[in-house]
């Protein structure tokens, strides 16, 4: 992300903050420390510079991916299932659009650490057979890491006690459209999107394929969102596997593959009531998946008690 910072300093920012900080601010005793010396390394410049790339960037491309993905690729004929909400777009979109700013507040830090050093993202060509094969390499293991890590943190955000402070938005949206995406709590995106942020403080990264990872996991999030039930793969968390979580709430808790899921007791194969066009459609199919979704998230939301 240095390089993206670079670039965003060298078009808009310095520019930006030269107009905006002037001088009487700087000279105010309260700011001083804070404003002293507001040049491209200053950590709370890169953190305001972070977190309106990743505001306005991030409403940009959700709108840009959700709108194409509605209009090319969804299924329209899915807003005619009984759960599907009135004016639910509109909602969906209101929602992305305040959660967006609340997470890149959260997410900047990780990326001035970046910045700063503190990760194992590195730069430069890669060098001989190891260094060309790191780079496939890791294309895998970051997968592989942060699809655990989401399972788990996705899981847990499905227990009684966190799912109606922290998860509980995302499901308002059983029938969801591209536009569900990213329509979450702020909270509830960020964490989840830990894993993404943490790989590279673990692990070495080149830092374009780092960003080309990031564009992609977006991606896939408005994919898995989009209600084209084209594969049927059992090993690839599909769009047809995300929409039996949205409909039967316990299952399917994994973000690109079922491994985690079969491990967890919590894998749940889509049927033809996803693949098959004419039951997806049916009326009685959608009543009865709607009876079905209100009584797994009522009983789901429940508070477990110990029978004694």
């Amino acid at each position: 992300m240095d390089t993206v910072l670079e670039l965003a300093d060298e078009y808009v920012f310095d520019s930006l903050y030269e107009k905006t900080i002037s001088a009487s601010f700087l000279n105010n005793s309260t700011a001083y420390g804070v404003f002293d010396s507001w040049d491209r390394d200053n950590a709370y410049r890169q953190t305001v510079s972070f977190t309106l790339i990743l505001t306005v960037g991030g409403i940009l491309f959700y709108l840009f991916a959700a709108t194409l993905s509605y209009y090319f690729v969804y299924d329209h004929d899915m807003m005619k299932h009984p759960k599907f909400l009135k004016n639910q777009i509109r909602m969906e979109i209101e929602c992305a659009l305040t959660a967006l700013p609340g997470i890149a507040v959260m997410t900047a830090p990780w990326f001035v650490g970046e910045v700063k050093g503190y990760s194992q993202i590195y730069g430069g060509v890669p060098q001989g057979f190891i260094g060309w094969a790191w780079i496939v390499l890791s294309v895998p293991a970051f997968l592989c890491f942060t699809d655990c890590g989401i399972y788990w943190i996705h899981r847990w955000e499905h227990h009684p006690l966190i799912y109606k402070r922290v998860h509980k938005l995302h499901h308002k949206w059983i029938i969801p459209t591209p536009f569900a995406s990213h329509a979450f709590r702020a909270v509830d995106g960020y964490v989840q999107s830990v894993p993404y942020h943490l790989y590279v403080y673990l692990f070495p990264m080149h830092k374009w394929l780092y960003v080309a990872m990031f564009i992609f996991v977006n991606f896939w999030t408005v994919m898995i969102h989009d209600g084209a039930f084209v594969s049927h793969s059992t090993i690839i968390n599909t769009s047809a596997h995300h929409a039996v979580h949205h409909l039967y709430f316990n299952y399917n808790y994994g973000q690109y593959f079922t491994l985690w899921d079969r491990l967890g007791n919590s894998h749940r194969q889509p049927t033809d009531e996803q693949y098959n066009v004419e039951l997806r459609n049916n009326k009685k199919v959608m009543i009865r998946q709607a009876l079905d979704a209100e009584t797994i998230e009522a009983s789901s939301e429940a508070p477990k008690t110990k029978i004694q």
